[in-house]
């Protein structure tokens, strides 16, 4: 009996492994070097809902069906996010990090993987609130056009609302919460004021090179998803892509502790996971 059920699992990761590279071949998206577990989990849970009678069947879908894979590519989307999310990492930004952007004449931000665009426009309202918005770009990328298309549009639930307001308070938010969307068919819509430096676009971390040079980049969270060897080629992405002082922001279970590419950075504020690139190395 334990037999069979080491040979059903056997079986159903090569099948799983053979549905991930169908949509590498077919479309160009990679997982390859994505965590196992989180593509089993997200491949297993698009199996269960698709009335299919077993895993191998999804190849031909991934092949025939394009509606059948942007289920797939949603699913693996990581859209676990929101507004302020982690209130201390924005206090950090607002009170550690600002002062830093404050001393450059013009201001570029990377959100990578930037998801639904919420932890976007709380970089940008915080740039507003201090003054910075104005000379700031700020690029937004993810590797799925739907996903930015849902940021770019900046629409989120109206019971959301209360949430989100409570985690721009706990950021230090310095004015009301309400006063940066617009309440539209039980939707908040965030004003279009906080998208005019915003340039949303599909970027793909594992496949393509260097976006922009830029002063500061946020990746949090997503890290967290990639194999070790996938997570070093992120961060040398990063690394090239910032100057000497440029400030690298990782989720609160990423670090670069293990990392091939540790020299290259200081921690600036560890608690966060903010890092600064060192000048030379």
């Amino acid at each position: 009996m334990k037999k069979k059920q080491e040979e059903f699992l056997e079986n159903q990761d090569i099948e799983i492994r053979m549905v991930v590279n169908a949509i590498y071949e077919k479309y160009g998206y990679d997982f390859r070097n994505y965590s196992q577990a989180h593509i089993k989990r997200r491949i297993l849970n698009r199996f269960n809902h698709s009335g299919l009678k077993n895993i191998s069947e999804m190849i031909h879908e991934v092949l025939y069906n394009p509606k059948f894979v942007d289920l797939i590519l949603m699913d693996l989307s990581i859209t676990v996010t929101e507004m302020f999310r982690d209130p201390s990492f924005y206090k950090a930004i607002r009170e550690e990090i600002v002062p830093v952007l404050q001393t450059f004449p013009f201001i570029k931000i990377w959100h990578a993987g930037c998801s639904s665009g919420e932890e976007v426009y709380s970089m940008a309202i915080i740039l507003k609130e201090e003054g910075l918005y104005n000379r700031t770009q700020i690029y937004a990328t993810d590797f799925n056009p739907v996903i930015i298309k849902q940021a770019r549009d900046g629409l989120y639930p109206i019971t959301r609302m209360k949430e989100f307001t409570m985690n721009y308070q706990k950021a230090g938010g310095k004015g009301s919460f309400s006063d940066y969307y617009l309440t539209h068919h039980e939707q908040g819509k965030l004003l279009d004021s906080l998208k005019k430096n915003i340039v949303f676009a599909t970027h793909n971390l594992v496949t393509d090179s260097v976006f922009a040079e830029v002063n500061l980049i946020v990746c949090r969270n997503v890290l967290i998803y990639f194999n070790r060897n996938l997570q070093d080629k992120v961060i040398r992405l990063f690394m090239d892509t910032l100057p000497g002082g440029g400030i690298l922001c990782l989720g609160s279970k990423e670090n670069l502790q293990f990392s091939e590419y540790n020299d290259h950075f200081d921690p600036f504020i560890e608690k966060e996971r903010i890092y600064i690139k060192k000048y030379s190395v």
